[in-house]
């Protein structure tokens, strides 16, 4: 029988457990690890087994937002019901990590991708899904997550200038390891191994069809996940998982697949714009303006860098163009909260109101 030790248990969530749940009406909880997401119910291994779990209808009532559910990769109190057969969550630990994108679509809210991630990889196939402005945006993903990103270059074997394209990749993503790898060859498999050990928890994001499910089963040692062939002419992927779920690997690490990703809508920017572009961030301490837009001013440290070959004109153009739709996405988050609290404090006054007539006309 699995263990939570196995899911990545150790003495910091313990401590944390401890924190939050010593009480002794708590006593009834036991810890466990979200290991299948699948909407309203979630898969949670337990040192007592792997069971179904719930939500409690009071927990489910105090979430404001969907990013307060729990997710993939979340540890949560459990109560067990009916003999162990299934649980009832009545908490989530605080994460150390939380992958997140805004939902597509026009709504304003966020997705969890997954959470308590020690390193994410960010997968790329070596063929027409090999976009470099595209993973520049996953890399703000990364950075503003809290886990650490790695970029993986899958089907290898099928791109004839690897090296090329690693080279290319690497200049755009500065202090980010970037690894080539073929699963079908069994070619890099040593190179992941620093990031699969022991209690190490990764997640795969990227496109659809780049190969994360093959990837899976391939540091898995088995099929555990479907694959289809991406379609001729384009290189385009066809959806193949279609929910988020949670593997141990044979070197002791826990890795999570995820839904390919048609299109990436960012959340809240935590500086991983920045740490994404940390050329031009480095650049642009030596503007001679500290407001420089990098536009046309004089003294743009950032514009001289484009002219001398230094940066390339078209990683500025995308920089550019995603610091416009990170702030505007931040404006729209920060509009919503305060329209929230309003609306919360309105109708705390009238409970209170509603408690103070109550109390006067029982007198």
């Amino acid at each position: 029988m699995n263990s939570i030790k196995q899911y990545g248990w150790n003495e910091n969530w313990s401590t944390k457990w401890n924190e939050k749940w010593s009480h002794a009406e708590d006593k009834q909880f036991i810890p466990g690890r979200i290991v299948g997401d699948f909407g309203s119910k979630y898969k949670v291994l337990t040192d007592v087994g792997e069971t179904w779990g719930e939500l409690a209808g009071k927990l489910r009532h105090t979430f404001v937002a969907s990013g307060d559910f729990p997710a993939i990769g979340d540890w949560v109190a459990l109560a067990m019901q009916d003999g162990g057969e299934h649980g009832i969550i009545h908490g989530v630990l605080p994460r150390q990590s939380v992958i997140s994108r805004k939902v597509a679509g026009n709504t304003q809210d966020e997705q969890i991708v997954a959470s308590n991630v020690d390193t994410l990889f960010l997968v790329s196939a070596l063929n027409d899904d090999f976009n470099v402005r595209r993973m520049e945006r996953y890399l703000i993903m990364a950075w503003n997550s809290g886990a650490n990103p790695v970029i993986l270059l899958t089907k290898a074997d099928l791109c004839p200038d690897a090296d090329s394209k690693i080279a290319e990749m690497e200049s755009a993503a500065p202090g980010v390891s970037v690894h080539a790898v073929s699963a079908l060859q069994d070619e890099g498999r040593e190179k992941l191994l620093p990031y699969i050990g022991e209690g190490q928890t990764v997640a795969l994001t990227g496109s659809s069809g780049c190969g994360k499910s093959t990837m899976v089963n391939w540091l898995c040692g088995k099929n555990l996940q479907i694959t289809q062939d991406v379609r001729e002419g384009d290189s385009r992927g066809r959806h193949t998982t279609t929910h988020r779920e949670l593997f141990v690997l044979p070197d002791g690490g826990i890795i999570v697949d995820t839904p390919g990703m048609r299109e990436l809508q960012l959340w809240e920017d935590e500086g991983g714009l920045d740490l994404a572009f940390s050329d031009i961030s480095g650049l642009a301490i030596k503007c001679r303006f500290s407001n420089c837009s990098h536009e046309r001013e004089e003294g743009c440290a950032v514009l001289e860098a484009v002219q001398t070959g230094e940066l390339e004109e078209k990683r500025l153009i995308n920089y550019r163009k995603t610091q416009r739709e990170v702030l505007y996405q931040n404006n729209k988050e920060a509009k919503l909260k305060r329209k929230s609290a309003a609306s919360t404090k309105v109708s705390s006054s009238r409970t209170r109101g509603y408690g103070w007539r109550k109390e006067l006309d029982e007198y």
